[in-house]
């Protein structure tokens, strides 16, 4: 089992910057792909974000130039910097690793709004 804690989530106006942050825990050392997924309100979860073990990355047409996905193997951290935040950007961020099967975290809210 892996369990994964996410943190950074909140309320920011358009343009503006948030980080969020995922520690994972219990069975790392299977651990290969992290990433961050999202799910607007009537929409389905969709993918943000993809770091393999490697450091090889993998972006939504939506997010590209404006987020960047990294990952700390030694602390088993992923970390999600969005600049330039836009309202559509507004869902649940979801932290997940594929270790032998994927894991989800519990969702953080972001909300961009003036």
């Amino acid at each position: 089992q892996v369990q994964l804690v996410e943190s950074g989530g909140g309320l920011v106006q358009p343009g503006g910057s948030l980080r969020l942050s995922c520690a994972a825990s219990g069975r790392i050392f299977s651990i290969n792909t992290m990433g961050w997924y999202r799910q607007a309100p009537g929409k389905e979860r969709e993918l943000v974000a993809l770091i393999t073990t490697g450091g090889r990355t993998n972006y939504a047409d939506s997010v590209k130039g404006r987020f960047t996905i990294s990952r700390d193997n030694a602390k088993n951290t992923v970390n999600l910097q969005m600049n330039s935040l836009k309202f559509e950007d507004t869902a649940v961020y979801y932290c997940n690793v594929y270790a032998e099967v994927p894991y989800w975290g519990q969702g953080t809210q972001v909300t961009v709004s003036s």
